[in-house]
């Protein structure tokens, strides 16, 4: 850390110096140093190196600035900027200065005050990097005040000429008030406007200097502070958690080097090849500009109509389709890099490199009936999973897993890995897990945190660099870009989220909003006034891979880009057969919303493309006939390494067995037994599950026992569709109480039609089968996802019901359309 360096004995307070000063002969002879001095303009001509300091502060410091602009008398390293050599950058040459107010702004810095501070000025040090807690604010035992720390007599009234006259101008509490409310708004982010976040660590498994320099990865158990937001992509700022969408998922590593973000999302590819298309993509998938409808959807025609015309967009939309866009949680869903990225060591070599995220808890998802119903139900879904999880004590947690490979690997695959619309499969590169990241924090306020932190795919540190993918060479602009627009200028950075950890110094001066106050006068490089300083690190600093480029300008893609459906074939000969129903009705679902219908047929007809058993069915739920298949950019695709990923099912990631965090709902009513409940709620309780006797009212519920259990949620404030499992207890009066209640049938028939385990003790079997649920599959197979237990085998039952709990969902007894 900088030490605090004071002044030497030439500091202000010392010995005043006369006006003169003597001679070796004792006669006087007038030293014009010290008035040159007290100026701001010119200085002496003759030469003052070697003579003894003076005693007088101002020529002291003219006198120690022009000793260290002495010791730099040219540019050591203009002449290592041309040819070869400059292709390995030197550090700056560098002085110290022989006093510290050579290279102060003002001798009066050593005043102090308790706004100033204590007069003794940090050398080498930016106090902006210290931790967030240096802008925590907090009121407790206060008073009221104004912006500007007036007190505030009355919070209650504004100022007016008596009683019931008007409100006077001159009330600067009111205006104040009012003027700060006017401008509490900035704009939402052009794309992934909705938003949670919070912060964490992430740890190193093992040392990857083989591979990269980047320094959290330097050494096993170095722990990195992050800060990491999720969100939907197209939906506005206030629109729903459970849209079908893309999630983002972007994580900001506050690394010893400087920041990296990570600008991710929970799909490893994007809907386009090149950036020119981005405005183009969005455009089309927000709201239609003419009425602004829909939101949070791309179930429209608009949407479709590009994405029919763009084959490219094709193997996204598969992944789109999928329950990938509706997860069960952000705890529960994987993250990617999306692009492919450099690994660069200290021997300067490169390895290609792409990033995932997998969680702990496994990947799962929404049934979609399920997310349309959660949105209305609680639109804030997703946002408060994230913060009772981690509000709670149980710390999401993902591993981060990197698949790397040369050059000379990637020119021998079938497809081109710059192109952002394609993956590579596991089974060519396995992913190699390198660490883990833990959320462990929620953000004190959502604005100053959430709101305004930026992500920049721009933001890479040593060890890291980008390839020639042409959509990542856009996100590497816009980002930046409309950071500044977002945030009210280029100083986004100093925005308390957004400042690294490690110090920054160099010469961007001014702008809105600046925080940094700057000491000394030199803003620029190369200078000696500052003695260099800030000088360029060399090689230890950030160096961009020196690829070598032999090929003319153009506007054109390479030949295996125009590659559009194998990976989207893949896809979909890689999932379940209940994933792949789910694809289709989602397809079918949203291109119903589609009012033209050529549209959808050119839609369906790409669709051919990629399987006709999925265009088929697609075409079948719009009553079409199935058209012939759009034509191909290329007609003769390369044969492909894989054409079947079993890591591409969501079904292979089922997590690490634990109900932790899984809400059930025990549904409750007067007669039930309440002893048996109570031990089912205390086992769910045990393994870590979040159960919550659900009824018709607030307030007791008497049991058969005599006894009563509050009941804390009502059907109608937390409808089915919020809940992962549901328990019925035992209790003849209680089920026909609970079959009376058109909440309480609703309640377990979308429990049923959504998959979810459910568990009936004793004559809560009379419910379940009440409510038109049969305790075995359509098939007359035994549905593994409905038990039924006498009290007595309650301890016996409760594993295999936790079990079921832990598989998510039963898929066997899905039909379409549901039955139930």
């Amino acid at each position: 850390m900088p030490t605090r360096k004071t002044r030497g004995p030439n500091a202000r307070g010392g010995k005043a110096a006369s006006p003169s000063s003597k001679t070796d002969t004792g006669k006087s002879k007038a030293d014009t140093r010290e008035s040159s001095a007290r100026s701001t303009v010119s200085g002496p001509a003759a030469a003052t190196r070697g003579r003894k300091p003076s005693p007088d502060p101002l020529l002291a410091k003219l006198e120690a600035s022009n000793d260290l602009a002495a010791s730099m008398p040219f540019n050591a390293n203009k002449a290592l900027e041309y040819g070869e050599i400059a292709t390995a950058p030197q550090p700056g040459p560098i002085q110290e200065a022989p006093d510290p107010a050579a290279t102060a702004s003002t001798l009066t810095e050593t005043s102090a005050s308790n706004k100033v501070g204590d007069g003794e000025p940090q050398l080498g040090s930016n106090a902006a990097i210290a931790p967030l807690d240096r802008v925590r604010a907090d009121s407790s035992g206060r008073e009221m005040t104004t912006n500007q720390a007036v007190p505030v007599a009355d919070n209650q009234h504004s100022l007016r000429a008596g009683m019931r006259g008007p409100a006077l101008l001159e009330d600067f509490i009111l205006r104040e008030k009012i003027t700060h409310f006017d401008h509490e708004r900035i704009p939402e982010r052009i794309v992934h406007a909705r938003g949670s976040a919070a912060h964490g660590y992430f740890e190193c498994y093992e040392p990857l200097t083989r591979y990269t320099r980047a320094s959290l990865f330097a050494q096993a158990g170095k722990r990195t502070p992050v800060f990491v937001r999720f969100s939907t992509v197209i939906g506005e700022r206030g629109s729903t958690d459970t849209a079908r969408d893309v999630r983002g998922f972007a994580v900001k590593f506050y690394t010893d080097q400087g920041n990296w973000d990570l600008v991710g999302n929970n799909m490893p590819i994007f809907f386009i090849q090149d950036a020119m298309k981005f405005p183009d993509l969005v455009h089309a998938a927000k709201p239609e500009p003419h009425f602004a409808v829909p939101q949070a959807s791309t179930a429209h025609d608009t949407f479709w109509d590009f994405i029919s015309l763009m084959p490219e967009s094709t193997h996204m939309m598969m992944w789109v389709m999928s329950d990938r866009a509706i997860p069960r949680s952000y705890r529960m869903m994987q993250g990617f890099g999306v692009h492919t990225f450099r690994l660069i060591n200290a021997q300067g070599e490169s390895h290609f490199v792409k990033f995932h995220w997998e969680p702990v808890l496994g990947t799962h998802s929404l049934d979609w009936d399920e997310a349309v119903k959660i949105s209305g139900a609680d639109p804030d879904f997703h946002r408060r999973d994230l913060w009772e999880a981690i509000e709670s004590g149980q710390f999401p947690e993902y591993e981060l897993g990197l698949q790397i490979f040369t050059e000379e690997q990637a020119e021998g695959f079938s497809f081109d890995v710059l192109d952002a619309t394609k993956i590579v499969p596991e089974e060519l590169v396995p992913v190699m897990p390198v660490g883990r990241m833990v959320l462990n924090r929620n953000p004190d306020n959502f604005f100053a945190e959430t709101e305004q932190v930026a992500f920049c795919a721009a933001h890479i540190v040593p060890g890291i660099d980008f390839s020639h993918d042409p959509l990542l060479a856009g996100r590497i602009h816009s980002y930046v870009d409309t950071q500044i627009s977002r945030l009210g200028g280029p100083n986004f950075h100093e925005i308390p989220i957004n400042a690294p950890v490690a110090e920054v110094h160099n010469n961007q001066r001014d702008g809105m909003h600046r925080q940094a106050i700057h000491r000394g006068r030199v803003s620029y490089e190369p200078n000696s006034l500052a003695g260099g300083c800030p000088f360029q690190t060399g090689e230890r600093g950030f160096t961009s891979f020196p690829q070598a480029e032999m090929e003319s300008k153009v506007r054109a893609k390479p030949k295996l880009f125009a590659d559009h459906y194998t990976q989207a074939t893949l896809f979909w000969n890689s999932q379940t057969p209940v994933e792949k129903a789910h694809i289709v009705r989602a397809f079918r679902f949203e291109l119903s919303k589609v009012q033209v219908r050529a549209v959808r047929e050119r839609m369906v007809a790409s669709l051919v493309n990629v399987a006709r058993d999925l265009a088929q069915p697609v075409a079948d739920g719009l009553g079409m006939a199935l058209p012939p298949a759009l034509p191909k950019a290329l007609e003769q695709a390369p044969k492909p390494e894989v054409d079947n990923s079993p890591a591409l099912s969501l079904m292979a990631r089922p997590g690490n067995d634990s109900i932790a965090t899984r809400r059930i709902a025990i549904l409750a009513a007067d007669g039930m037994d309440g002893k048996a409940a109570s031990a089912v709620h205390a086992a769910l309780v045990a393994a870590g599950a979040v159960p919550r006797f659900v009824a018709a009212r607030l307030g007791p519920v008497r049991t058969a026992q005599g006894e009563s259990i509050e009941i804390e949620v009502t059907f109608e404030i937390t409808p089915s569709v919020v809940y992962d499992a549901m328990v019925v207890p035992c209790g003849r009066q209680a089920a026909t109480q609970l079959l009376s209640l058109g909440h309480a049938l609703e309640f377990a028939k979308d429990q049923y039609r959504h998959a979810k385990p459910i568990l009936a003790i004793g004559s809560g079997r009379d419910f379940i089968e009440g409510a038109g649920i049969a305790f075995t599959l359509p098939s007359g197979d035994p549905d593994s996802g409905l038990i039924h237990a006498s009290v007595e085998e309650i301890d016996a039952v409760l594993p295999r019901f936790i079990e079921a709990v832990a598989r998510h969902r039963h898929h066997a007894r899905e039909m379409d359309p549901p039955t139930v």
